[in-house]
């Protein structure tokens, strides 16, 4: 069992990082018929999948030669990175990455039996067969300690560059991301207050029509040789007496 050095593993991050931002990005692109660059970084890097391999190939040393626990392991060790990265994201950015709720049997939304499932068939693949060709490409530049040092040097740099930058709009995305529900909380309840004064107004025009049709009533009933049109033309008879007064005057 070959255990590898510091370097090793960060060289092991870097590259599964890459390759699975290309697996990701080809197939959603595919998918939707575009290009699509998937994950949380500007650059080509999904930590997710490097955390995950370094993760799957960590757990699964002591079982490599058993297929059973491989898969177990595997499914586990990927299952439960991928349920607290989900919670971890959603609770500092507000967003989700990705989201199993139309799954069968998903658990928060976060993770999902079928994916569970796939992981450990991942991993047993990671480990049986992407690894070994990966695994002598850094062994080989491990020989040249030169070599491996500057490109850890290069790729730590540009990701933790990158990963700044990213983590930085995230952050700013989140807070739009609160404003506007707030917006939308406040447009909510100014509605609210609209609607209840919309109601009222016309309760009170409700009012007021039925208590100018009772003084109406009243006062048609009061004077019967008095009709509504005569009652109109004398209304109108008046303001017109009133407005030749006043320009006499």
């Amino acid at each position: 069992m070959y255990v590898y050095t510091i370097t090793q593993w960060l060289l092991f991050f870097y590259v599964y990082c890459f390759f699975g931002w290309i697996f990701e990005s080809t197939y959603v692109s595919l998918k939707k018929r575009k290009f699509v660059n998937r994950g949380f970084m500007w650059g080509p890097f999904l930590p997710l999948y490097g955390s995950g391999a370094l993760l799957i190939l960590f757990v699964t040393i002591p079982v490599r030669d058993n297929y059973v626990f491989l898969y177990l392991a595997g499914a586990a060790a990927a299952t439960a990175l991928e349920y607290v990265t989900g919670v971890v994201m959603e609770k500092l950015f507000k967003v989700r990455y990705w989201d199993y709720s139309k799954n069968r049997f998903n658990f928060q939304g976060h993770i999902c039996l079928g994916s569970s499932l796939a992981w450990g068939f991942l991993g047993i693949f990671l480990v049986k067969i992407v690894h070994n060709p990966i695994e002598k490409l850094i062994l080989g530049i491990s020989a040249n300690t030169y070599l491996e040092e500057m490109l850890v040097f290069i790729a730590t740099i540009y990701f933790v560059a990158d990963m700044t930058v990213s983590f930085k709009e995230a952050l700013e995305l989140r807070d739009l991301l609160i404003y506007v529900e707030k917006a939308k909380a406040e447009m909510e309840r100014l509605k609210k207050r609209v609607e209840a004064f919309e109601q009222y107004a016309q309760g009170y025009r409700e009012r007021l029509s039925g208590r100018n049709e009772r003084l109406a009533k009243r006062f048609f009933d009061a004077h019967p040789t008095l009709s509504s049109e005569r009652f109109k033309d004398a209304v109108a008879e008046l303001k017109q007496r009133v407005h030749e007064i006043h320009k006499e005057k």
